[in-house]
């Protein structure tokens, strides 16, 4: 993409150009509830998304595309959607300022299941960097001990296993803080809440000797009681990695909290609050909630281990085929949670594990389009796509490449499928949440077994997706790229055309109310060899659709004015100028071919908007080498936009041109 060209003294101005753009085009800022960040995504909360403007936010190349799922207004980004986050939210003043927290309460309009994305999301979202990376760790130590390198009993081994499944063991209380949030209750009183359900001494409860009697036996909900609370049973649970009783728990206590805070005097709020909610919140989740959630989350184990159980290789087949679907619409969290739920259950998950294969199906896919396409544009974002696809993160790949061309969408689910359908044979399961990509890997390594079948059974699943992926594309989806170059010509129309409608001056007046223009000349802006409009790549331009003109193959890097004139428009990026004459022609001189895809690289602007200047004064400098060295044409179109209100523009001079001489003649 355009980013990945900018010098790093270029990123901040690059980014806050985007920031203010996409802060207009989703209503601007007072439209703004909330915004936060996944890996690729802008997710905004707008108060009314009627206002977003989605067909000029997808037009914008630092924009992939816009999604609308689970009560969010998602933009996509791309790799570099941090930067962008941390910009947005200094331009926008979605700090201490503005609410930058997720609404719970305030969502009457949501339906049931985008009520349960957006909780799940919101949840997750924020730890997920730190989970994979734990995941990562812990998995990477898991194969260092299975493949003997180093012995389980060792100070290495201990540290490194700290680090990693440290986040899982106090899972809880890391869930509590962003429960918290999602929630609104007080984020200290929640890591209580946490810090309560990891107390060692709550976790050895479960595993003492001593059993006071049994509760529900005979059923699967058959509990031993060790101790009691006021003479009520204490159903005793290690509460360690699990995920439904915490937020569950911080549910409840935000109801206490906010009934706490009705009725506590505000003198002594400050400390009431806490108590009050801890006092009753901690208690009822030994004695309720945790038991009640504990089994949900039983239940949801042996739900899917069932689903699991009639057929492998038919539920790899069809997770494999709609997982990319699922994470289109962001309700892959849901699944994210049921399996975090089941290690902690039954300590491993089948179902998550059969949707390994489907960012290498996605990659193979793309690495083909990479080599099939000829458009730069095109190549330029496959190539980042394919490497952020290896190590699972595929929005890019699939709302960049993929899913606007559909058939490579379609193709990469058939390979997902098979890889899925061949994880579910070699009955490859996740005892841990591991990274995403090649990093997931690890996570399949059982702490007993180690390396086995299950593990390489994986690999060559995801080596089976990505290459069947690749073929069915170099295959099947070669025409699809063929398309896709008129798709992207398309997209410059509506690009192209907004350049043109910010230079011309007249607004609704008709061509006969306007009459025609007062006949004139224009010297040529550039240097260089003159071509045809209509033999040019652009059909934009070589339709005449923008007006009549001429191009340039300019020899230098100089465009000057073709008359005296005023600057009705600069764009940001320099690739373009417009200027309204003396004469009352309006003039635009788009440099090069899709160059605004630099972002400013090689172009520098010596005017500014409402500049008057004189005929052969230097507007714009720009680095000939450093354009096509980008893989960018130089071929410089010069458009009269208001040709219509000519009889005729004709070209008085061909081939070689100096910027003195007269080019263009109106009449």
């Amino acid at each position: 993409m355009g980013f990945l060209l900018l010098k790093k003294e270029e990123f901040f101005m690059a980014y806050e150009e985007l920031s203010n753009f996409i802060i207009e085009n989703v209503g601007g800022k007072d439209n703004v509830k909330s915004v936060v960040h996944c890996a690729t995504r802008l997710r905004f909360k707008l108060k009314d998304e009627q206002k977003a403007n989605d067909e000029r936010l997808k037009q914008n190349d630092g924009v992939i595309t816009v999604v609308k799922s689970g009560g969010q207004y998602q933009v996509v980004i791309g790799n570099h959607v941090p930067d962008v986050y941390n910009t947005l939210v200094k331009i926008g003043g979605f700090g201490s300022s503005a609410p930058v927290e997720d609404d719970f309460v305030d969502e009457q309009n949501m339906s049931l299941l985008d009520r349960f994305i957006d909780l799940i999301s919101g949840i997750f979202q924020p730890i997920l960097g730190p989970l994979c990376a734990a995941g990562m760790i812990k998995g990477f130590t898991a194969m260092l001990a299975a493949f003997g390198w180093i012995q389980t009993t060792s100070g290495t081994y201990q540290v490194l296993y700290a680090i990693g499944d440290g986040f899982f063991y106090f899972l809880p209380i890391i869930l509590a803080i962003t429960s918290a949030k999602k929630f609104k209750v007080e984020i200290f009183t929640a890591v209580a809440i946490g810090a309560a359900m990891t107390y060692p001494t709550i976790i050895a409860m479960s595993s003492d000797s001593k059993v006071l009697y049994t509760l529900f036996k005979g059923t699967f909900i058959e509990s031993n009681i060790h101790s009691t609370f006021f003479g009520i049973p204490i159903i005793a649970i290690n509460y360690s990695s699990t995920v439904i009783p915490i937020i569950a728990a911080i549910w409840f206590a935000s109801e206490i909290e906010k009934w706490s805070k009705q009725v506590i005097p505000t003198v002594v709020k400050t400390f009431l609050v806490p108590f009050t909610t801890l006092l009753i919140t901690i208690p009822v989740t030994f004695l309720v909630i945790g038991p009640l959630s504990s089994w949900i989350g039983d239940l949801l184990a042996a739900g899917t281990q069932g689903i699991y159980s009639l057929s492998p290789i038919l539920a790899g087949l069809v997770m494999g085929a709609f997982w990319q679907v699922f994470v289109m619409f962001g309700v892959h969290w849901g699944f994210v949670a049921v399996a975090l739920a089941n290690i902690g259950a039954q300590g491993f998950d089948t179902l998550l594990s059969l949707t390994l294969a489907a960012s290498f199906a996605q990659t193979g896919v793309v690495l083909a389009i990479f080599f099939q396409a000829k458009n730069p544009k095109l190549k330029s974002l496959a190539f980042p796509a394919f490497i952020s696809g290896i190590f699972g993160v595929t929005e890019p790949a699939i709302y960049g490449i993929t899913l606007p061309r559909k058939r490579p969408f379609v193709l990469s689910c058939i390979a997902a499928s098979l890889g899925g359908g061949l994880i579910g044979f070699f009955g490859t399961k996740l005892f841990m949440a591991a990274g995403l990509g090649i990093f997931s890997i690890p996570g399949a390594i059982a702490p007993k077994n180690g390396m086995n079948m299950t593990v390489y059974g994986l690999m060559i699943a995801m080596l089976v997706s990505f290459i069947l992926g690749f073929v069915l594309q170099m295959i099947l989806g070669k025409k699809s790229v063929l398309e896709s170059e008129a798709h992207v010509t398309a997209q410059n129309v509506t690009t192209t055309a907004d350049e043109a409608r910010q230079v011309a001056t007249q607004k609704a007046l008709s061509q006969q109310e306007q009459g025609y223009a007062k006949p004139t000349k224009l010297l040529s802006p550039l240097t260089g060899t003159t071509h045809e409009l209509a033999t040019i790549e652009d059909a934009v331009f070589s339709s005449g659709a923008m007006g009549q003109g001429i191009a340039i193959e300019p020899t230098e890097g100089v465009v000057s004015a073709p008359a005296d004139a005023t600057i009705a428009l600069v764009f940001p990026t320099g690739h373009a100028i417009g200027l309204n004459t003396t004469d009352g022609t309006e003039i635009l001189i788009h440099i090069g071919m899709d160059t605004v895809q630099l972002n400013g690289k090689g172009f520098e602007t010596l005017v500014k908007q409402g500049q008057k200047v004189k005929a052969g004064e230097p507007l714009v400098k720009f680095d000939i080498e450093t354009i096509k060295k980008a893989g960018y044409s130089v071929i410089t179109p010069i458009v009269v936009t208001n040709s219509k209100n000519y009889h005729a523009v004709t070209v008085l001079k061909s081939g070689n041109v100096i910027t003195s001489d007269t080019l263009l003649e109106l009449d």
